[in-house]
């Protein structure tokens, strides 16, 4: 089919699911409450500050007459179909998400959800992890998925334990070096 008859939404559907990894089949959109209440407060500027701004840009554009040549039109339509996907996959997230607070295993040595922890491998490089949830991840600040490969291999064990974990270069073996949890909210 040409592409000059597809409808310009063709594809845009579902790509409020392809920004993170899917959720397993049948697990849990776990969340620490710092991830949950980060994801709503971009929820609510969304709908609250940046939609009816673009909303308002647009709407003065489109008065302003022929809108095929009108870029404040053009671009605002496009902005506001991004904020609208974003605003979809957000409140379908924080639908779903089950919010698992780490202090509760504050002083536990044994690895689950929130966990921060520090490993070494084979060749006695030493690497500091947090596991937290798929929406709320920054791999720059140490943080992976606790449906990534690591976090799976390192669930449930102990400090002291060793684990075995399937990578690419094959299998290698994990130290469990220290486990920690954020302390109980004071309140």
């Amino acid at each position: 089919m040409s592409k000059a008859f597809t409808k310009e939404t063709d594809g845009d559907a579902d790509d409020d699911d392809l920004a993170l990894p899917a959720l397993p089949a049948g697990g849990k959109n776990y969340i620490t409450p710092e991830g949950y209440r980060r994801l709503r407060a971009e929820l609510l500027q969304l709908i609250d500050e940046e939609r009816p701004k673009v909303v308002e840009i647009v709407s003065w554009a489109a008065s302003n007459g022929d809108r095929s040549e009108n870029g404040d039109y053009l671009y605002g339509k496009k902005r506001l179909r991004e904020i609208d996907r974003r605003i979809r996959f957000l409140t379908k997230r924080l639908d779903i998400a089950e919010v698992a607070d780490p202090s509760a295993h504050h002083g536990s040595d044994q690895v689950f959800f929130g966990a921060t922890v520090t490993y070494a491998t084979a060749q006695g490089e030493e690497r500091t992890i947090t596991i937290k949830g798929i929406d709320e991840v920054d791999n720059l600040k140490g943080e992976v998925s606790w449906v990534a490969p690591i976090a799976r291999a390192l669930l449930k064990a102990r400090e002291g334990d060793e684990v075995q974990l399937m990578t690419p270069g094959g299998l290698q073996t994990l130290e469990v070096l220290e486990v920690r949890y954020p302390p109980p909210a004071q309140g």
